[in-house]
């Protein structure tokens, strides 16, 4: 999905996005960041890679991390809701997963969640994929480039 279609539809429609990331480590918002003009619409990044820092950074319910643990929609969708408003943007975008070696919190390699949200609504996009830990991160930065099209354009 193009990264550069991403941002002129942000642009086209006065929208700005905020990123949160696990699985992905920033290489969603690396992605977006590469397009020319993208400061007008990117407000930033927040790479919560450990579990703690989804509840200290984002916002994530502590008591919904502990029982479920971070590979999970709702989490996803907390984390999207949390990066929006913590940057001030109009949409907030989270990836959270396992990309491997092994199991995390019960989930195999290759469960990955994919929210976006605004203020009126919000859509998590559960994948479960198969690959080594490069192929999963890109397919997920391509999946969740494609669910934030969707809303820019919408």
């Amino acid at each position: 999905m193009s990264a550069e279609s991403v941002v002129a539809g942000l642009a086209r429609a006065g929208l700005t996005v905020a990123v949160a990331e696990s699985l992905t480590g920033g290489a969603l918002t690396s992605h977006l960041v590469a397009v020319p003009g993208a400061s007008a619409v990117v407000r930033g990044g927040v790479v919560a890679y450990a579990t703690e820092l989804k509840a200290t950074l984002l916002g994530v319910d502590p008591d919904h991390l502990a029982e479920r643990g971070p590979v999970d929609a709702e989490v996803a969708r907390q984390m999207a809701d949390g990066v929006r408003a913590r940057l001030g943007a109009t949409i907030g975008v989270a990836t959270t997963g396992v990309a491997g070696p092994a199991r995390q919190s019960g989930q195999p390699v290759g469960t990955i969640f994919i929210a976006v949200t605004t203020a009126e609504r919000a859509s998590v996009r559960p994948l479960r994929l198969v690959g080594g830990r490069g192929a999963l991160r890109g397919a997920t930065v391509h999946a969740a480039t494609a669910l934030l099209r969707g809303f820019a354009l919408s």
